[in-house]
């Protein structure tokens, strides 16, 4: 037996015995890894240190090296997110559609764990926590494979979860954190369909399109993140900038930041030196269509293929439409089905945006930064699903579930 398959066979052991923790003690769980990142915070600095250092070392992008920088803020995010999640709801053992056929049986559905989830990710050492806080919430075991930049944090992050796991006797294969970033390890957990149930790639475009062609385990895919800003010619010019401008500059190296700005033609001429200004201000690259270009001193101008493209900088498109159909079928041909926004003051053009526009978050008036599981509500997210099997935008607790079925009879058999 190989090293990767008796990882994947002792994480659904332990999967066994997590399914069937109380949501008492999941939450006790939870709650004390929490305030073990905070009093073990020193260590987990330390090894992202090591991490930077070599994410400089090998010329990482300042985007990438940006996902992977772990500060007091960011521990401190993950703490809060386990101690959010610990609050939720259990939906582990939750019965609906009770009924009863013309028969005698009884029939209802529970919902249940799905069992081991494997995540493969890139520079987001935050990553370990919050997938393990949501997979121990629902229930699951995860195994998690990172990228070698993120794996001295990935791995002293886990340490302190597991020793958590420990003082609960509960085995620390509940988490499993691969040491070893060859490529080849992580082809052979793609093969691992009798153990591992889920598989969750988070990174690049590159690494999901690998994961998906060669997983023999059904796929989540967390696609790239091209979100647009429409800007209404009823939209409030003030509210517009604000959302574009915290889409846009907040913070640039994440999937929901925006990277593409529409602008009504009627609101153009008003909206765009408005937005020139500011970008001047906090130094955003503009790329733009031959009607938007000419407001900006510099900035190169697109073909008409060439928007669409995920920056991850300080970068954005922008393109003046017609009207509200010619923004939609924009949003048709370049959005990726993450985010995308409408500042509009007119109430039936917002129910229409959201009727039409096929993306798993849609907003109105609503910066696109709100697309994220902790923002929406989750407590903290594993992903966050441009496909729409089985789950679709940022996934929380009971994403990380299915359901069986429950037949109750007394002795029913079927003529």
């Amino acid at each position: 037996m190989n090293e990767i398959t008796l990882i994947a066979r002792q994480a659904a052991k332990a999967a066994k015995l997590m399914a069937i923790q109380s949501s008492e003690t999941k939450a006790n769980l939870l709650n004390d890894m929490a305030q073990a990142l905070r009093e073990h915070s020193a260590d987990i600095f330390k090894a992202n240190a090591t991490d930077i250092a070599f994410a400089k070392d090998n010329g990482l992008s300042d985007a990438m090296i940006d996902r992977l920088l772990l500060t007091d803020e960011r521990i401190e995010d993950m703490a809060l997110g386990l101690e959010t999640v610990a609050q939720i709801p259990d939906v582990v053992g939750t019965v609906r559609d009770q009924n009863i056929r013309p028969n005698g049986l009884k029939i209802s559905k529970m919902r249940i764990p799905l069992g081991v989830i494997c995540m493969i990710f890139e520079a987001r050492p935050n990553v370990t926590a919050d997938a393990a806080g949501l997979c121990i919430k629902s229930g699951n075991a995860v195994i998690l494979r990172g990228g070698k930049e993120a794996l001295h944090s990935s791995l002293a992050i886990a340490e302190v979860l597991q020793g958590i796991l420990a003082q609960y006797q509960l085995p620390k294969e509940i988490i499993t954190v691969i040491d070893n970033p060859d490529r080849n390890l992580m082809t052979e957990l793609l093969k691992q369909k009798d153990t591992i149930d889920l598989v969750i790639p988070r990174g690049g475009e590159g690494l999901i399109n690998f994961v998906t062609e060669n997983s023999q385990i059904p796929v989540i895919q967390h696609y790239k993140g091209v979100c647009h800003l429409y800007v209404d010619k009823a939209a409030n010019m003030n509210t517009a900038l604000e959302l574009l401008l915290n889409g846009k500059t907040q913070r640039t190296g994440v999937c929901n930041a925006l990277e593409g700005l529409l602008v009504h033609q009627d609101v153009a001429p008003t909206f765009l030196p408005m937005v020139a200004a500011k970008f001047k201000e906090h130094g955003v690259d503009v790329n733009g269509c031959a009607n938007s270009i000419n407001y900006f001193e510099q900035g190169k101008e697109l073909n008409a293929d060439e928007f669409g493209q995920e920056y991850l900088r300080l970068e954005i498109a922008i393109k003046v439409v017609d009207d509200f159909g010619q923004a939609i079928e924009h949003i048709d041909q370049f959005g990726s089905n993450h985010t995308e926004v409408i500042c509009t003051e007119d109430p039936q053009q917002a129910k229409s945006f959201q009727q039409l526009v096929d993306a798993s978050v849609v907003m109105v008036n609503a910066s696109s930064r709100f697309s994220d599981g902790s923002q929406l509500g989750l407590g903290a997210e594993i992903g966050i699903a441009t496909s729409k099997l089985h789950a679709y935008g940022p996934m929380g607790i009971e994403s990380l579930t299915t359901e069986k079925y429950l037949v109750n009879g007394d002795g029913q058999v079927r003529p």
